[in-house]
């Protein structure tokens, strides 16, 4: 006996993380919750404790996966635990998460499925703290040539120039455009200023030969499309 009290052995925590790696790579998303996601984040920049506790913080204070790993990094390090590293992790799942969704955008164009649009248009941006104003250029087999920030407002507002977004269409000889943006406070249903921006950018678009394909409007909410509403 050397009068050291006997080591317990690995933290119960370890074992946890290997059956959640296992199972994740096993079964794949679906089959863990969005706590449990966010502990597979936290692991790396956590690696000596249970981040459990933690991750279902996260989701209790911001609401799902998504919105916690794109919360602001002011508001991230407002919760107990939240280290530089940890929200780190979160910017680097965020920024694969839209370079990804970008990757597979380009890919599955020509946009012909208004789902896949829409699946593109939530992942870049419905969880922005701020309002932005987005533009995809579409070429005559409604192929993508870009996609573009026309500007970046407050919480509630963007200013548009409909000259510019026509001028840089014609520059990339795009045919059509789709418009996009958010609406932060989560409801995308479309303000009058909104319906009123698009009547402004169809009307200088339309007689150079440019047409408008839809607004579309997306929050933590849903989205709304300006077509379908038939406001457009």
């Amino acid at each position: 006996m050397n009068g050291r009290p006997a080591t317990d052995g690995p933290a119960h925590y370890h074992g946890h993380r290997a059956r959640l790696r296992e199972r994740l790579l096993q079964a794949g998303s679906e089959a863990v919750a969005d706590y449990e996601l966010i502990e597979l984040v936290l692991f790396r920049a956590i690696p000596r404790r249970d981040v459990k506790p933690l991750a279902k913080t996260l989701i209790a204070r911001f609401g799902s996966f998504a919105e916690a790993i794109a919360a602001e990094p002011a508001r991230l390090a407002e919760v107990e635990g939240m280290s530089q590293g940890a929200i780190a992790e979160f910017k680097i799942v965020e920024a694969g998460a839209k370079r990804f969704a970008k990757g597979v955008a380009r890919k599955r164009l020509p946009v012909g499925s208004f789902s896949a649009v829409i699946d593109y248009c939530r992942t870049a941006m419905a969880f922005d703290a701020r309002e932005e104003f987005r533009v995809l250029f579409l070429d005559r087999k409604n192929g993508l040539i870009a996609d573009e920030s026309q500007g970046v407002g407050t919480v509630d507002q963007t200013p548009v120039y409909p000259r510019e977004v026509v001028r840089r269409a014609l520059e990339l000889s795009a045919t059509a455009v789709i418009l996009v943006h958010n609406h932060p406070s989560g409801d995308p249903t479309p303000s009058t200023q909104d319906v009123k921006m698009t009547l402004d950018i169809i009307a200088v678009a339309q007689p150079l030969g440019v047409a408008v394909h839809d607004h579309i409007i997306v929050g933590r909410d849903g989205h709304a499309s300006l077509k379908g509403l038939r406001l457009i």
